[in-house]
């Protein structure tokens, strides 16, 4: 049975219903995929599809929703259309089209892609190639290859691993998505449509996207609920079985501080060798000011409280007024003052951005 070539291959073993599913596998590809045709979104990508889309689309979703990088793809194709014109870019004007998109060392990994592309004598078309680029990891180069050049590999993001636990009712306790698409890989590659591979993966990250939502999944329009084994037991939220996150609270205290004799901003930028946020500006905080901080809260009256989540971080981030003569003079590593005029020109982390544009419309 196919099931047994999946016990043999995966690394635990999955659920029973694998062999029905399997069983009918051609039916649930026809049903997926004629589905995807009709339903699919008009995304720019889709619609006058190239390899260069491709790769920059499949960048800026990583860790990124589709309503929200649009706007981004939109003015980034102006910009920089083609392959060679990133790698030909500087980077500082790669990072600036890319400011509000966070998580910024995918936007150096495609600068350097590009050139790394552009210097090859040979377009790379394998998964095994795209691999050797910067930034491309086997789910990336599985849905470039796929989708460019009908390389027959699937790709298991972490709605395709929702959508494969749920299909399957696999009970499996996973630590989390990564060790959960290495066990469910080879049932998404059994699966796959060998007549359509993008198009049958686009389908899958579709249908996670739109329908089989992690909560409230719209089970009464799926395209393939006849072949899902969670439907039957009136638990499909139940699917995967991941482990809980472990959610770290933090608070930074931040400083606002306007120089009385031009109305600059103190500002602190990230050293360029930082792996995360080179070259970033950002209201500075206590540490940065060689305050500790009681003492900037102290200083001034609170502005506003500010709350967002980085990976497994759960930050609170209070601003309080600090005069201007209670900077330290000469400024501290990273202070710098930015008068108004080319605040929109320098780089700037999106959340903080979208403070100092609320605090200075006050």
């Amino acid at each position: 049975m196919l099931s047994a070539w999946l016990l043999s291959n995966a690394f635990s073993p999955v659920s029973p219903h694998a062999d029905a599913l399997l069983d009918r596998r051609e039916a649930f590809q026809t049903a997926l995929l004629g589905w995807y045709r009709i339903n699919r979104r008009r995304l720019p990508w889709r619609e006058q599809p190239s390899l260069y889309k491709t790769v920059v689309s499949e960048f800026m979703l990583q860790q990124t929703q589709v309503k929200t990088m649009l706007p981004y793809f939109a003015r980034w194709l102006d910009a920089l259309p083609d392959f060679a014109a990133l790698a030909a870019a500087e980077e500082a004007q790669v990072v600036k089209l890319w400011e509000g998109l966070g998580y910024y060392s995918r936007a150096r990994n495609l600068h350097r892609l590009a050139r790394d592309y552009v210097a090859r004598p040979a377009p790379p078309r394998t998964p095994e190639e795209w691999r050797e680029l910067p930034g491309i990891g086997p789910y990336t180069a599985a849905a470039i290859t796929s989708i460019t050049f009908s390389a027959p590999v699937a790709v298991v993001d972490g709605n395709v691993v929702r959508i494969l636990a749920r299909l399957a009712a696999d009970a499996t306790a996973f630590r989390d998505s990564t060790a959960a698409a290495k066990v469910l890989g080879p049932l998404a590659d059994t699966l796959l449509n060998p007549a359509a591979p993008g198009d049958h993966n686009q389908a899958m990250m579709e249908l996670g996207a739109t329908i089989c939502h992690r909560q409230n999944p719209l089970c009464t329009v799926c395209p393939v609920l006849d072949f899902c084994a969670a439907r039957r037991t009136a638990e499909p939220e139940a699917y995967p079985r991941l482990a809980a996150k472990t959610i770290e609270a933090r608070t930074v205290v931040r400083a606002w501080c306007r120089r009385e004799a031009d109305g600059a901003l103190l500002l602190h930028r990230t050293a360029a060798a930082s792996r995360r946020l080179a070259g970033q500006h950002e209201l500075p905080s206590a540490e940065h000011l060689g305050l500790s901080a009681a003492a900037l809260a102290g200083a001034g009256p609170l502005l506003a409280t500010k709350k967002r989540g980085i990976t497994r971080f759960a930050f609170t981030e209070p601003i309080y007024e600090l005069p201007s003569s209670r900077v330290p003079t000469p400024l501290g590593d990273g202070l710098v003052w930015v008068v108004q005029s080319v605040l929109e020109t320098v780089l700037m982390t999106g959340p903080h951005r979208r403070w100092v544009r609320e605090l200075l419309a006050r």
